[in-house]
């Protein structure tokens, strides 16, 4: 099997492409928005885990 075709894979390779961005050379602005998009993708990666919806009491609200 693919290793592409996991669930999780292409979140996984996101969140490591913005971990390995150098923000030091970034303006502020730039360097709030990888900040802000790596901490979402660690926060929706835990959820992807399987059973983590259920030990983590999630609900959606529509």
């Amino acid at each position: 099997m693919d290793p592409r075709d996991t669930p999780g894979y292409r979140l996984h390779r996101a969140l490591s492409n913005l971990n390995s961005i150098d923000t030091e050379q970034l303006d502020s602005p730039d360097q709030e928005r990888i900040e802000k998009a790596t901490m979402l993708l660690e926060q929706v990666e835990l959820l992807t885990q399987p059973g983590a919806s259920a030990e983590a009491n999630v609900t959606v609200d529509s």
